[in-house]
């Protein structure tokens, strides 16, 4: 599960930073900028309900303050 999360957030920050570089790029002209966000926005919700899911199927465990 670690692995599915780690990889989740390296798609989020690597679309994160295709929406920068096309912002910069295009100043704003294309849709590349708006297309990339909302790839990170559906990655992150999507990352979000995954770990509601495994949280629920018992795939992990909290374990709290240490």
């Amino acid at each position: 599960m670690k692995i599915v999360v780690a990889i989740a957030f390296v798609l989020i920050i690597g679309s994160l930073g295709c929406a920068l570089f096309f912002l910069m790029r295009d100043k704003g002209k294309s849709n590349n900028t708006v297309r990339s966000l909302a790839v990170r926005v559906g990655l992150s919700i999507t990352l979000f309900v995954m770990i509601l899911v495994a949280y629920k199927l018992g795939y992990i465990q909290p374990t709290g303050l240490r």
